[in-house]
């Protein structure tokens, strides 16, 4: 769909938004059921619900190499993306980008994955949906880290209710303060395992507690609020995307309910490089797209921008976007844009057998783990002597299956090596940390004009890393992982650390900022720029801190409720 950019008013919007992400889909949802006509405008290809799933019903037979990429075309195309350990598949890789084709500079390693399509990462993404809590709104005042945020728990309960009631989160209500509960459908079922972990985690450690996952995914649809969504299938399939729709996308949930307005037009293959900003208003007007397909530039006018490019996409767009007002990126007076990177650091923690388990199995392909939340630095008993902040758990237990034929200790020949692999192996456990970062000043991104992508434009440069506070704190979720597997009796007990770098736990957050303080802060309390009022960053840019949970939940509150906020502006000729 192309536009005749020779007639302002045919190009001309109500509100545009950057992305079709999990924040982004959010965005053009609000502002459309609010009666704004919206452009929302992706970067990468279209992708249909269910239509474009090419993979999601493929079999492991039905996969080319048994869904392996063959060696040369991972080195050309996934160099970067193939040193995290994530697979690279050929089930999968059609929704993540070529290294080779989308460049970035690193002064320190940073593991940057990206989908350039319409729905982004939210066809990819985990799932896993946890609140944040005072603990964390609070914690940067009380211990004179960075910024305070300008929001509190409250602000942002009753949007936590609202995206929650929508995308429907599967969880146990578990009446803690420092993981508010929220609006579940059932939750799925622990293992015989994992219930024998909450319960000697219960007996032997009364400050720590394990529950099911809190995950996007319908256990129980409600027409009324989930339309035509179907229930999880138990089949683990998500990163290929759902055609069930069960679990929380932009295919399946929010675009689909902008579009029933009517208001949306939603236009693919369009890479917004800057925002062009009126220095006689003070106001962005509008953005400029270079379409992917036809090389050609084309400007957009908006009375309102939402940006949700994903953290870093955002920020790229901002500091692209320099005016003789802004000469450093488009409202940057603080200085902060591009600064304070921050993610989750992971991939330490601890695994042991429980053979004695053996007699029992399991059903389905449960698309879900336990969670352990955060035990430490809660209050004064549970204060740690090296390091601030905390981390939760991630895991879960499973059988061994026929793969660990594969090792030299289980390897063989003959009928025999083939019935053993017939029976399922011991029963065994993992623990792994998330662990919060620190919003270190230092830690940045920066525009590259000497490194230009395919099409011409700035690429980022990354310099950021962990540290002391980080490192302490991995050696903490390292031996308290094994702590509570050797309590309930696992057998085999060992840590594991596999280093962690920025970028990996895919939660860029934090370059740019909220804050209360327009010298110190790029985002007032509702997301809008301090110095642009109409343009607003709902996606991780925004981030003050980083806490320890999964984020992009609190990314889609914080959406729903700049949106009505910025719509209820509109309306009243306030912006």
């Amino acid at each position: 769909m192309y536009f005749n950019n020779e007639g302002k008013q045919e190009v001309t919007y109500d509100a545009i938004v950057i992305g079709s992400g999990v924040s982004g889909g959010w965005a053009a949802k609000e502002l459309c059921e609010n009666g704004l006509k919206t452009l929302v405008l992706e970067r990468g290809r279209n992708v249909r619900h269910v239509l474009d799933y090419e993979t999601a019903a493929m079999d492991p037979w039905d996969l080319k190499l048994r869904d392996r990429v063959p060696e040369d075309e991972v080195k050309k195309h996934y160099s970067k993306q193939i040193r995290t350990g994530y697979t690279i598949n050929q089930s999968g890789k059609h929704f993540f980008v070529k290294d080779d084709e989308n460049p970035y500079t690193e002064v320190q390693r940073f593991d940057w994955m990206r989908g350039y399509h319409v729905g982004g990462r939210s066809l990819t993404w985990g799932r896993q949906s946890y609140r944040l809590s005072d603990l964390d709104f609070e914690a940067n005042a009380k211990e004179g880290i960075a910024v305070d945020w300008p929001i509190r728990y409250k602000d942002i309960a009753p949007w936590y209710d609202h995206v929650e009631r929508f995308a429907g989160i599967s969880g146990q209500k578990e009446g803690l303060p420092q993981l508010p509960d929220g609006i579940f459908l059932p939750p799925m079922e622990l293992n015989c395992v994992e219930k024998h972990m909450l319960n000697s985690i219960s007996e032997n450690f009364p400050e720590r507690l394990l529950t099911i996952g809190r995950t996007a995914h319908l256990t129980e649809p409600n027409p009324e609020i989930h339309g035509n969504r179907g229930k999880c299938q138990f089949r683990n399939r998500c990163r290929r995307g759902c055609p069930y729709g069960a679990y929380f996308s932009s295919q399946a949930a929010t675009l689909p309910a902008a579009e029933a307005t009517g208001n949306m037009t939603l236009r693919p293959n369009s890479i917004v490089h800057s925002i062009i900003f009126d220095p006689k208003t003070g106001k962005a007007t509008g953005v400029r797209v270079l379409d992917q397909e036809t090389r050609e530039t084309h400007e957009f006018f908006s009375t309102i921008i939402f940006c949700n490019a994903s953290a870093l996409g955002t920020t790229q767009i901002l500091l692209n976007s320099k005016s003789e007002a802004f000469p450093t990126g488009l409202g940057n007076s603080s200085g902060e844009l591009g600064h304070n990177v921050m993610d989750h650091h992971l991939r330490t923690g601890a695994n042991a057998r429980f053979p004695e388990f053996n007699d029992q199995y399991f059903k389905g392909r449960r698309p879900n783990g336990i969670y352990i939340p955060r035990f430490r630095n809660l209050n004064d008993a549970t204060r740690m002597p090296d390091y601030i902040r905390g981390f939760g758990y991630q895991g879960g237990a499973g059988r061994g299956k026929w793969g660990r034929g594969i090792s030299a200790e289980e390897m063989s020949i003959g009928a025999d090596f083939k019935e053993a692999l017939m029976v399922p192996g011991d029963w065994s456990m993992g623990l792994g940390g998330f662990g919060e970062c620190l919003p270190y000043h230092e830690n940045k991104v920066s525009l590259n004009e000497d490194l230009l992508d395919m099409y011409g434009l700035p690429t980022l440069t990354m310099d950021c890393s962990f540290k002391d506070n980080e490192m302490k704190m991995r050696e903490d979720m390292r031996n308290a992982a094994a702590e509570m597997l050797e309590a309930a009796g696992g057998k085999d007990v060992t840590t594991f650390d596999h280093g962690s770098w920025p970028g990996l736990g895919i939660h860029e957050m934090g370059t740019a900022r909220m804050g209360r303080d327009p010298k110190t802060s790029v985002l007032n309390n509702f997301n809008a720029m301090h110095d642009v009022p109409n343009v607003f960053v709902t996606d991780g840019a925004c981030m003050t801190s980083s806490a320890c949970q999964n984020p992009s939940l609190t990314y889609m509150a914080l959406t729903a409720r700049a949106a009505n906020y910025a719509a209820e502006q509109v309306k009243k000729g306030n912006i």
